[in-house]
């Protein structure tokens, strides 16, 4: 694709970097952005600006599923008090600045936002490769920083609460339970909802290397 294939875009998700990484670092930690949601959010930014459809692409398959989960679990607190998945639990703690917990609203923003980008320049099919290997990391990676911290579930599973055996077996349920269930929904979703590069939304071919209307986003 284009250097210039996000001429708006790029620019407001620097505006965006500006003050997402600022706020999350002075309030949560650096650590907090080994958090796969939180990295996705970093990476989509460096898809923007260099106009990566791969990078986009596995973004993609990681951040549907979860938006779509925290979405519900921050909806049933915010109308019942209670919450049906857990993990938005903070959006409510006033230990965090309020501003910095509505930052975490780009749950909402970025699965919308993904998928309007790659119905344009079209979802490159290695991105669930990619995500997958960046998943595994994540989650081993977890493991440095304490079951307090549980980055990536790396201690305790998020459905059933749970650990499972050793730091060996929990890490391949975990991963597993992403690369083997999870994203491969998303990427059949994806493979439905987007064209294949080179196509256009209507399943035309496009340009070779791009996508048609890109120049615009």
């Amino acid at each position: 694709m284009s250097r210039g294939c996000f001429p708006r875009l790029r620019w407001a998700a620097a505006a965006w970097m500006a003050v997402y990484v600022p706020s999350y670092a002075l309030a949560y930690g650096f650590a907090n952005f080994l958090f796969l949601c939180n990295l996705a959010v970093i990476l989509v930014a460096a898809g923007i600006w260099t106009c990566s459809r791969l990078l986009l692409s596995s973004q993609a398959v990681g951040i549907l599923l979860v938006g779509i989960v925290w979405t519900v679990d921050c909806a049933s607190g915010l109308l019942t008090g209670g919450h049906l998945i857990g993990g938005t639990e903070y959006m409510w703690d006033p230990r965090w600045p309020l501003f910095t917990r509505l930052l975490s609203l780009y749950h909402l923003v970025l699965p919308v936002l993904l998928l309007a980008i790659l119905r344009r320049i079209g979802y490159d099919r290695r991105g669930y490769l990619l995500q997958s290997g960046i998943a595994v990391v994540g989650v081993v990676a977890g493991r440095l920083f304490g079951p307090e911290s549980n980055i990536n579930d790396a201690f305790v599973d998020p459905i059933l609460k749970k650990t499972w055996g050793g730091p060996a077996t929990h890490i391949a349920v975990v991963a597993g339970a992403l690369v083997l269930v999870a994203y491969p929904l998303t990427h059949l979703l994806l493979t439905r909802l987007c064209p294949s590069p080179g196509q256009d939304a209507a399943g035309d071919p496009g340009p070779a290397g791009g996508a048609s209307g890109e120049g615009s986003v």
